[in-house]
Parts: C-alpha cells; structure tokens; sequence
C-alpha cells in the first residue's frame, strides 16, 4: 500500500513513559505514564503494560517448559561458543543494565534454525524490513495496537501544552559492534540527516513539524533526549510507533559521521553519505555494514544477490523470562521473488516460515490455493485484524481541473446515486471470496469511534432509489441512454485502477462498469501501473481512482486520508488535501465550509494528549465526513489471514495488521522459535 508522503500532516497515540503503580499477579509489575498523576492515569483509562521483572529472574532456573537442550541456556550457542573462543565479551558484558523483559505469546523458545520468507523483487523500501526483522522503535505498539509501550526508551515525559517531550532512553544498549547507544545518535539522526535539507534535499519529515516549524533535538546528557515542537503536538508518541519513528534509529553517529561532510573535511559532497544510508532509511537493507539495535543484523544486503540474509545481533537488549538473551531464531534468509506465482509456489511448498501479507500472498484469491496444500506444506493459517476498512474505494476527483467535471463529481446526488447503484453482495461473491460486508469509508467496528451509520449509509443495491438520486442530479439523456452532464455532453470518465497493487481491483472495476452503465453513467477502466497511478493523482490530473481503505483502527488518528482531505492520498480531493498543507501550487484550493471544519478539528486533535477528547474530535470529524461523502466505498476488508509452518512458534493469532502497525513486528519476532 502506498506510504504517506512528506505533505502529510501529523496524526496520534496515548503518551508511553511508564512508572510502577502496583503488582497484577506475582512477578508482574503494572506501570503508568511516566510525569503523569494517578488521577490522570485513571483519566487516560488506567491503561498498563505488564512487564515481568528483571534482576533475580535472570538467575532463576527455567520451569517445566524451558526443559533442557538450548531452551536451558542464558545465549545461543553459537554466541556462546564465540566467547569461549574470545570473539565476544560475555553476555552479562553485553546485555544492557536494564534488558527489556519480553513474555512469549505461548512458552519459551529454543534457540537455533532459519526463519524463511520472500521479498518482492526489486524493492529498496525499508518497509518490509521494519515489518519483519527491524521494528525496534524508542516506543513500539503493543501486541493489541490499543496503546504504546517502552522499548529503546523507557521512559517518556510530556509538558502540559504536549511541546515538550523528554525521553530516557535504557541505559546500556549497545549497536551490534558494541559501540554504545546513546542521545547523541537519535540528536544525529535529527539534526545531522532527517532535518539537513543540504544533505538529503529534504526539509524535517512531516511527522516532525508542528505549528509550520520543524522539531528540535537536543541531547540533554547520553541517556535523555528532549524533542520540543513550535505547537502542540499530542500525536507525537504514537509517530514514534509507527514505520516513521524507524528514521530515529538507524543512524549510528559512530559509524554515518565518516560520511558526513560537516564530520569528516574529506568529504566534499553528501553523496557518499547517501549511499551508505539509502534513501530514506533503505541502509536498514541496502547496507551490510551499518550497526543495527535490531534482533538480527544484515550480513547479505539487498541487491547483493538473489536473497537478503540476517544473523542475530549479539548486542541484542532483550531477554525472556527467563532471562535468556533474544532472539531465539538464529538466522532470516528471504528470497528476492520477482513474480506473484513463484511467491505463491514457495509458500504451497512449504517454504515459506512465516506470511502476513506482506508479500502480497495473503490475498482472498489465494486462500482456496493455499487451503488445498496445507497438509503437505507443513502450515496453517492464522488471523490477521488488518486495519484496512476497505477492500476498495472509488475516489471521483472532487477538485478535477477540467469544471464540467469538477461539477459533476461535487454534485452529492450523484456520488449517492452511483453508490446505490453498486451491488456489494454480488462483489463479495464474485470478487471477495464471500468474505466482506457492504461498507463506506468508515473505521471498524473494533475502533472507538466507530460509526454505524457512516459505514452503512447508501450501500443499499437499489437501481430504483440509484436512478431517484442521478435524476436530481442529471436528468437528460442521449439516445443510447447516458445521461447528459452540464455542458450538454455524455457523462464519462476513467477509473485508474493499478491492478498490478491488487488483481481483484480490475475484476471488480469491471463489474462496477457494468452496474453504473445500467443508471446511464459511463465508466471506463483504466489500468495503469502503480507509479503512473500516483504519478496522475499526485498531480490532480485524474477523473477518478481506486485504492484501499487503510487506517480503520486507531491508525485513524495518524492517517485520516478517508475521512477528510489529508494530503495528496486523499484521491477524492488532493487540491484541498494540498491547500490543508500548505502547498503554494494549491493556494486557490480553498475548501468549502464542511472540510475546513474537519482540518480545524483535525488540528485539534493533534494537539491533544487526552485520549478521550482526541476520540471526541475524531467522531466529530466522522460526522462531517457521513455529510460530506466524499468517496464511495465498496466492502469492509474481513477474512485477512496469514500463513506459518507448524514448528515456527509463538506467532499471535488473531494479529493486527496495518501500515502503521506493521505486522508482524509489533508482535515480537524476536521470541519466535522454530520447535525441534
């Protein structure tokens, strides 16, 4: 799915610095919002973070589930084999003086084996490595996606106004070379690359600008960091989640600063810097030689062959319950795949470790494939609560450049009456798999915010009630009964559909063709590949388009392009999403009354740490939104599922899904184990 680009504004999360509060069974601590009262805390819902202590534990002997074998030792043996041959300092000179506890989602693992899986050809997008080996944030999601949790900062602060926020970061971890992780690194990350527009050509990351000013970083000593915005900027802690706060943690000042020009007078140019780091952070992949805080550390880059191969960092901060060092799997070899069929081969093989959509193998389509080989694959399926609301969603251009059009599309009888028109049970069937319900561009029931009647309004199959609302808007036909717009002139337009993205987008493009001609509009398919699709509605220059509803659950917050013109992936009005950035080329764009209001709240949001108040300001927006109906949504996304081999363990299920929680990372990979 497409990421969201630079202009987009900021969207949010409850805050995540913890402190102790009490005990919810024994060994199990239950923590609060670092800063924040006990009243306060109750006021944010007493949300907790169950953390299993550390100390004692780590010398404590494994119960009847870690038996003998590798699930008794403290390390891998093939770390443990290194510091017996002096290659490596011992674990306990190693591990951090504060190692994160993770509890395993079944039992305690055994070390050892490969985890397998695929990368779609050709990609240089670090997203797929912060979805499987590299989601370690200074904040992560927790395994639910209900709120955020410590990770390579323990700790957050938040000033009243939510400008400042003060993080502590745990003291003691180190980069896979050793080198220390400190402030100093995330300030570099900031100040010396992310917001060096003479480095990268780019200004401050969108997520890091609030009130039209960028962020500053300061490093108030090696373990605190303090990040202080121009405005309010509440949302900030969940941007820390998400893939976006992956740019926080990739940038090891001990080893970039070689490159950089304003550290080393030898260099004349950032381009030797760039190549080292990829564009956006692609060093996580593209580059064997960068230290990571990750799991496992890339030893066969991307592009150096026909895989990408990792093997565990021996400097990695986390433990068990146990107090034995993570991860447990040794090894990650994914296989560079250029087409979908070949993908899909190795997964009935059973090849595959892991799948969770991801790789694209996760599509209805291939699920009665998959289903067929299970048995002599070695898998099973599990669930995936993918925050996606939407398999697919019909944008018309509401500030199309040409006026008849703009027009046509604005007039809401029209939207209303094509949506009447599409028969959603039909798609579901001959599309979807069966899996699905008619639904509109609304969050899931699972959201805080959901709305019933948003979700379902106007996706009633009625041609009767369909042809009532396009007479309101356009009565005049021709003599092959398309109706006439305000120029006198037949209706028609093309629906950029990139198929290659999701193949049942063009059958169920077709289908809809069909259904609209019947009330007298002519549609007409147009399959375009993904860059020429961004490329036409990036610069406003489609009639219309097709993508899927992301953002359902708590994501909304962050990336709330559905529910109101966002920024150029809102494809029903990029001039106003453009004109709500502030881009100059779109200064004559101003939006009508109904989305100005939904930016005005919008901006509110954002500036609110207070979790029910930001759930009020959304749902206010979402009433603006039903009004407005903007768009015109086809069926909510259900029956996603995932694939894992029968002894690849302690993978979650059902598991939430989505760009900005990138699964399976937030589950913790790094507990996974292959059983013997």
């Amino acid at each position: 799915m497409a990421g969201m680009g630079s202009d987009e504004r900021g969207g949010g999360a409850p805050v995540a610095g913890w402190e102790p509060v009490g005990f919810a069974r024994r060994s199990n601590l239950v923590l609060r919002p670092v800063g924040l009262s006990r009243r306060r805390f109750l006021q944010l819902g007493a949300a907790t973070l169950v953390v299993t202590a550390v100390g004692p534990a780590c010398d404590r002997k494994s119960d009847g589930k870690a038996g003998g074998g590798s699930k008794g030792a403290k390390e891998a043996p093939m770390l443990a084999e290194r510091v017996k041959a002096g290659d490596l300092p011992p674990l306990e000179e190693r591990l951090p003086e504060n190692p994160l506890v993770v509890e395993p989602v079944d039992e305690l693992g055994e070390y050892g084996g490969t985890w397998t899986g695929i990368v779609a050809g050709g990609t240089t997008n670090p997203y797929l490595f912060v979805r499987t080996i590299a989601y370690d944030m200074l904040l992560n999601w927790d395994r639910t996606f209900t709120r955020t949790v410590p990770n390579l900062a323990e700790s957050i602060d938040v000033s009243d106004d939510a400008t400042t926020f003060t993080l502590r970061l745990r003291p003691g971890v180190k980069w896979s070379d050793g080198e220390p992780f400190t402030a100093h690194d995330v300030a570099f990350a900031y100040n010396d690359v992310l917001n060096n527009e003479s480095l990268t050509g780019a200004k401050a990351p969108f997520w890091l600008v609030a009130g039209g000013k960028p962020a500053t970083f300061e490093a108030v000593d090696d373990a605190t960091v303090r990040v202080t915005f121009a405005a309010a900027n509440g949302i900030f802690p969940y941007r820390l989640c998400s893939p976006f706060g992956n740019d926080l943690v990739v940038y090891p000042r001990h080893y970039f600063e070689q490159f950089h020009p304003a550290h080393n007078s030898s260099v004349t140019s950032g381009e030797v810097f760039l190549e080292k780091a990829g564009i956006g952070g692609a060093g996580v992949a593209t580059n064997a030689d960068v230290p990571t805080l990750r799991a496992w550390k890339i030893t066969q880059a991307l592009g150096a062959g026909n895989r990408v191969v990792a093997e565990r960092n021996p400097y990695y901060w986390k433990v068990d319950t146990e107090g034995r060092q993570l991860p447990y799997i040794d090894r990650v070899v994914f296989d560079i795949v250029d087409e979908p069929s070949v993908a899909l081969l190795k997964a009935t093989n059973g090849e595959l470790s892991l799948s969770t959509g991801a790789d694209s193998l996760a599509d209805a389509t291939n699920k009665p494939v998959l289903a067929r080989s299970r048995e002599s694959g070695g898998y099973k399926f599990f669930d995936i609560n993918d925050s996606g609301m939407n398999q697919m969603i019909i944008s018309l251009n509401l500030t199309h450049k040409d006026p008849v059009k703009r027009e046509i599309f604005r007039n809401r009888n029209f939207r209303i009456g094509l949506s009447h028109a599409v028969n959603r049970d039909d798609l579901i069937k001959a599309v979807w798999a069966r899996q699905g319900e008619p639904w509109q561009l609304a969050p899931k029931r699972e959201a805080p915010f959901f709305d019933e009647e948003l979700a379902k309004q106007y996706t009633e199959f009625d041609l009767d009630l369909a042809n009532q609302h396009l007479d309101r808007a356009f009565r005049q036909r021709d003599g092959d009964g398309f109706r006439l717009g305000p120029d006198g002139k037949r209706i028609s337009f093309l629906l950029d559909v990139a198929s290659s993205v999701v193949a049942s987008w063009g059958d169920a493009a077709a289908l809809i063709a069909g259904y609209w001609r019947e009330v007298g509009v002519e549609m007409r398919v147009n399959s375009v590949d993904n860059t020429l699709l961004v490329e036409r509605t990036s610069s406003n220059s489609h009639d219309a388009a097709v993508w899927s509803g992301d953002a359902g659950l708590l994501d909304a917050y962050l990336d709330p392009r559905w529910y109101m013109p966002f920024g150029r992936f809102s494809y029903y009005a990029v001039g106003w999403g453009l004109w709500y950035n502030g881009d100059p080329a779109y200064a004559d764009q101003v939006p009508p009354a109904g989305p100005k209001r939904q930016m005005e709240l919008y901006d509110q949001l954002k500036s609110t740490s207070e979790d029910a108040e930001r759930a009020r300001l959304m749902k206010s927006i979402l009433e603006i939104a039903k009004e407005e109906f903007y768009a015109i949504g086809t069926v909510l996304r259900t029956g996603d599922f995932g694939i894992v081999k029968n002894d690849f363990k302690n993978v979650m299920s059902p598991m939430p899904g989505g760009f900005m929680y990138p699964q399976p990372g937030p589950s913790s990979p790094e507990q996974y184990f292959i059983s013997s």
